[in-house]
């Protein structure tokens, strides 16, 4: 098949209106000028051999790395005044592009097939026959290649490499050619002048590598053929390809799956600047139902901002749950960060239009948003970029904490409590103190874990849930194992029948979740319990927000994992918002199912700290300030019990239905005996007198007169 044609038809798409399905962003990624693609080049001659292995390729293209930008190549004056923007990735890394869309000439095994050859894919811990980290040529040779096919006429711009994610081996390309095709027969290769373009790959395994194209290439296929790489490794890669594809206005297969979005919202990746004016706007559309304040500040004087989404901003209203969002606790997982940006913009324009649903979500329920706890590893994402980041830039805070893994480990306190044989009383089942040694200035606790700790004391949130990324699952508590000896372990909570319920709400709902067809991110295949997976059974984790919120405090926490791709191009987020955002909403619906109720005295004021105990349950919760409560519970009948120092205990039986709503269920104890004598004392200012203190009083003194 001749090839000179393509680019000119290529040219011929390249009308206004053939963009119109672009309806995601505001000012479409291909909608903006750019050159006319020029024509291929004629095919090579069949049988010409390739050349001999170059140890350095001659004059390579200096690689775009993660924190350089790069220059734009050499062409007429027009063109380096207004360079032309890039295109968007295909989506090796979001999955868009399946695996049966990767090919390759050989492979080691079926977990280095073409299917793993994707930008940012992880391996397991053991590498395995099926979940390695690349795709790796089975043998060391150039006559290797791996290609994608795109499935319609694509304009390619760029292409982005990495090496081998591995924990024991180090293998990477260090150049390599690229070549295009329309019928995966006849190869055009890119070229530099007269001569074949060799592209400068990688010097390391992890930090991502771009290199453009010098002019953009139209076909439908796309190869990647190494010419050199890493003296002691193997020919394995991993890869992104930036390309805009041309949509064909008559293949119903591909206008069919084009997702688009109603909803008028600002879908780009926001700086920390960009977000706190974000912030501004909606409070200024919405200044009756939203606050803005701050947590705190992190470890580079960033404040951690936070906003209040209720009828009653900036008070905590007597029956009414308070639920929280967070986002960022790792800065490169930049997707949770842009859902709750979209989410405060949704609620806000929904509230205006009236919308029955999130009306009455907003006046039930004091919302709290705080959608960057890691501003400043944020910040290092940013710099690097949505492909070149990597997998692990700005995860950490600025002094090198994982802020998901710095809590206080509250588990092996009450594991081993409960352990003990000889303990003279019950041992507590929450509100389990913090460690004298971690709130000490010494220990290696971020700023920024301690201003959550804060906040989470003082707000009596009742579910939360931290958006996180690189994944598609809901992970529930524990998130540690209790055996020392093994790293992974179903470890059920108390409450483990609530906390399915809760991931469930958000997996069901979610457009990819508990889809059986689709391909599994990384390693792990989480269809088995329907996007949910218990925590420790994973991976352990000591000092999880998730087992500190359920230990400590009242608040119900679960880690939910948005995406496969931790930092998506700009052009995903319509897409992500789609597939998030009826999950975002039914899950803060939850705080409202269970019971909820006062624990009053006789004179009806509010008990502070009473303990609400369910039968058959080993763990209890408290009231707030006013004596009001939130119990979490699935639908069902139960034997539920308050009791407070000084007060006698009341016993209740709860019914929790399946309507959404929360039970009422309310308490008023009397005072004991004890207790009323105390108070009497006290206002006549005498201290009351401790009848077993009198008797051992007693006892010593005969003692003493007998001897």
């Amino acid at each position: 098949m001749v090839l000179a044609g393509v680019g000119a038809q290529g040219a011929a798409l390249q009308a206004p209106d053939y963009y119109v399905q672009e309806t995601w962003s505001r000012e479409p990624y291909y909608a903006r000028r750019q050159p006319e693609p020029e024509p291929f080049s004629p095919p090579l001659p069949a049988g010409t051999p390739d050349g001999e292995r170059e140890p350095r390729p001659p004059e390579p293209r200096p690689p775009k790395k993660a924190t350089k930008p790069k220059k734009a190549p050499k062409r007429d004056k027009l063109a380096q005044e207004t360079p032309p923007p890039g295109c968007p990735p295909l989506g090796l890394e979001t999955l868009k592009i399946t695996d049966f869309q990767l090919h390759a000439s050989t492979s080691k095994r079926y977990g280095l097939g073409a299917h793993r050859g994707r930008l940012n894919i992880q391996a397991g811990i053991n590498e395995n026959d099926f979940y390695d980290g690349a795709w790796c040529a089975g043998r060391n040779d150039l006559h290797q290649w791996i290609e994608v096919d795109a499935r319609r006429l694509t304009k390619f711009t760029g292409v982005i490499t990495q090496g081998r994610n591995s924990l024991w081996l180090s293998d990477w390309v260090t150049s390599y050619k690229v070549m295009v095709s329309n019928d995966s027969h006849t190869w055009v290769t890119v070229k530099n002048g007269s001569g074949d373009m060799i592209f400068e790959g990688n010097s390391e395994k992890e930090i991502p590598v771009l290199n453009e194209l010098p002019v953009p290439m139209v076909a439908r296929y796309i190869r990647i053929n190494p010419r050199s790489w890493f003296d002691n490794g193997s020919i394995c890669m991993r890869m992104e390809i930036l390309g805009c594809p041309l949509p064909d206005p008559n293949n119903y297969y591909h206008r069919r799956n084009e997702m688009t979005t109603t909803d008028d919202l600002d879908f780009k990746h926001h700086n920390y600047k960009e977000m706190r004016q974000l912030m501004k706007v909606v409070n200024e559309m919405c200044p009756n139902i939203t606050r803005i304040y701050n947590i705190g500040k992190s470890h580079q004087g960033l404040k951690l901002y936070a906003v209040e989404i209720s009828d009653h901003p900036g008070e905590h209203e007597v029956g009414e749950p308070e639920f929280h969002y967070i986002a960022g606790a790792h800065g490169n997982e930049v997707l949770g960060r842009e859902l709750s940006l979209l989410l405060m913009q949704f609620l806000c324009q929904e509230y205006l239009a009236h919308n029955a649903r999130i009306v009455r979500l907003v006046e039930e329920t004091r919302i709290h948003i705080l959608p960057s706890l890691n501003p400043d590893g944020y910040e290092k994402a940013y710099e690097g970029g949505s492909e070149l980041g990597g997998w692990s830039l700005g995860r950490w805070t600025h002094d090198g904490i994982d802020i998901n893994n710095n809590f206080p480990d509250l588990n092996t306190l009450l594991w081993e409590a409960e352990d003990r044989k000889n303990i003279a009383r019950k041992v507590p089942n929450h509100y389990i103190a913090i460690p004298e040694w971690f709130l000490s200035e010494n220990a290696t606790v971020a700023v920024e874990t301690r201003a959550v700790i804060a906040w989470m004391e003082k707000i009596p949130f009742v579910l939360g849930g931290n958006l996180q990324g690189g994944e598609l699952v809901v992970a529930y508590p524990y998130d540690m194992v209790r055996s020392l000896w093994k790293t992974q372990e179903p470890s059920p909570t108390p409450d483990d029948h609530v906390f399915r319920w809760l991931a469930y709400s958000y997996a069901s709902t979610h457009r990819l979740m508990t889809d059986a067809r689709r391909r599994v991110c990384h390693t792990e295949d989480f269809q088995k319990e329907d996007g949910t997976v218990n925590g420790a059974s994973w991976h352990t984790v000591a000092g999880s927000l998730n087992d500190f919120s359920y230990l400590h405090t009242n608040c119900f926490e679960l880690s939910i994992y948005v995406g496969c791709d931790k930092y998506p191009h700009e052009s995903e987020l319509p897409e992500e918002w789609e597939n998030n955002r009826e999950s975002l909403i039914v899950f803060m619906e939850q705080v409202h199912r269970g019971i909820k109720g006062v624990v009053r005295d006789f004179h009806g004021k509010g008990i502070p700290n009473a303990i609400i105990s369910v039968e058959g349950v080993n763990h209890d919760i408290r009231t707030a300030s006013d004596g009001d409560y939130w119990r979490l519970l699935n639908p069902g009948e139960y034997v539920v019990t308050a009791k407070a120092e000084g007060f006698t205990s009341s016993t209740e039986n709860c019914m929790v239905g399946y309507d959404m709503g929360a039970t009422r269920c309310d308490f008023t104890l009397s005072k004991t005996n004890l207790a009323r004598i105390r108070e009497i004392m006290e206002k006549f200012g005498k201290q009351p007198i401790s009848l077993p203190a009198r008797r051992l009083k007693l006892r010593g003194r005969q003692r003493r007169q007998r001897g």
